[in-house]
């Protein structure tokens, strides 16, 4: 049956990558769990390993992970004589804003966000936002209009050569 040999912990080379050697034979199938879930591989997280003899040795490679990505790992290596499984931590990124907490409640079209570790409250009122945005867009629309204008101007007036030159 498949024995794990090593199980290491994220290390920064080119990509973080949790390093691993397995022994079996026949070779084992290996396939890895997140969280007690199975982990699928994408672009972001991906398995390489080598089989050399009775023995796989590889990495599980992370492209530029997030603190969405920490947690318990587990290497899950099955051969047709039985299964051997080991579990590691995870921890790439500290989570932005500990303890921010964000609330909707169901009231008089105000939003409220609660920090739970800090005794403030925030209120935005929805009326006065969407005022806000509705100035920031007509000042957007009036330089646009005035960039109009001016550039017509320019191909109008800016033609004309002065003092009667020819360039």
């Amino acid at each position: 049956p498949p024995r794990i040999l090593t199980l290491e912990e994220p290390v920064l080379h080119l990509e973080h990558c949790i390093a691993f050697a397995v022994h079996g034979n026949p070779a084992p199938t290996l396939h890895w769990l997140h969280n007690g879930q199975v982990l699928r591989e994408t672009e972001i997280i991906h398995m390489e390993f080598y089989q050399q003899g009775e023995v796989s040795e590889g990495c599980l490679l992370f492209n530029k992970p997030t603190h969405y990505n920490n947690g318990n790992y587990t290497i899950v290596a099955t051969n047709q004589l039985g299964s051997a499984n080991q579990t590691i931590k995870g921890h790439f990124l500290e989570k932005p804003f500990p303890g921010m907490e964000i609330t909707h409640p169901r009231t008089s079209g105000t939003q409220m966000f609660l920090i739970s570790k800090t005794p403030q409250f925030l209120c935005l009122d929805s009326k006065a936002f969407s005022f806000q945005v509705s100035i920031a867009v007509g000042l957007a629309a009036f330089a646009c209009v005035l960039l109009v204008v001016l550039f017509i101007m320019i191909n109008k007036y800016g033609r004309r050569s002065k003092f009667g030159m020819k360039g």
